[in-house]
């Protein structure tokens, strides 16, 4: 059995324009808000302390510029980019580039739930599954192109697979995966992380993940300590 050992460091993009005006960002796409390209640098510091040898990211451009940034602050900038349509975020339908308030909303009262909060209650105490919440989108989408869990979960899961398979080839080594809020939470999810995934994933927040001996095993979700330790480098 081939024992190669990869260490993927799967991180949500950088604070965007979208991100900051609240608006709903799926397939819909915005640059780098000024906070998200310093919080990128930050992140590119705080993960000086990994050998990564290959990046890749979506084919959205919030996702490509993190990376870029975060290989700028490792000086690794000859590092090529390699953009996967199946990290795309998920598509969120007729909500895209809405106000967050009405998709949560909507989301809520169709679950039986009052308020987007207590939405975000039901989900932490394991009420309501990140399956249902984009199953549920999908039903409630006027446009009916939003997609489902599976759609995102199998797309999702087939890159990381290809990524495996190719990064194989070279041997052990740290990859590094540049993705979005939801389509990493759904990744996790079916990696088995359950217990790990305690709230939404944080802009420029890590998940780290380990392939041996044909199997994924997910060691943190949703980690800003190599943000927070990139911000002190960058202090001193």
């Amino acid at each position: 059995m081939d024992n190669t050992k990869l260490t993927f460091y799967i991180t949500r993009h950088g604070k965007t324009l979208l991100n900051t005006l609240d608006r709903v960002q799926g397939w819909c796409d915005s640059f780098l808000a000024p906070e998200g390209i310093e919080t990128s640098r930050w992140l590119g510091k705080g993960l000086s302390t990994a050998d990564i040898r290959s990046v890749y990211c979506s084919d959205l451009r919030r996702t490509r510029q993190t990376a870029e940034t975060i290989l700028e602050a490792m000086e690794k900038g000859d590092i090529p980019v390699i953009e996967m349509q199946g990290f795309r975020e998920a598509c969120f339908g007729s909500y895209e580039s809405d106000h967050n308030s009405r998709l949560w909303m909507d989301v809520s009262l169709y679950n039986h739930y009052t308020s987007p909060s207590e939405l975000t209650q039901g989900i932490r105490n394991k009420e309501l599954t990140y399956r249902e919440v984009l199953d549920t989108i999908a039903k409630i989408d006027k446009a009916n192109i939003a997609e489902n869990y599976d759609t995102v979960c199998h797309r999702s899961l087939k890159a990381l697979n290809e990524v495996v398979e190719r990064e194989k080839l070279k041997g052990t080594g740290d990859i590094l995966i540049v993705s979005h809020g939801m389509t990493i939470l759904v990744m996790m999810w079916a990696l088995g992380a359950h217990e790990l995934i305690t709230d939404h994933l944080q802009n420029a927040s890590v998940c780290k993940v380990v392939y041996q001996n044909e199997k994924f095993t997910v060691e943190s979700v949703g980690d800003m300590s190599y943000l927070e330790r990139g911000k002190t480098f960058t202090q001193l």
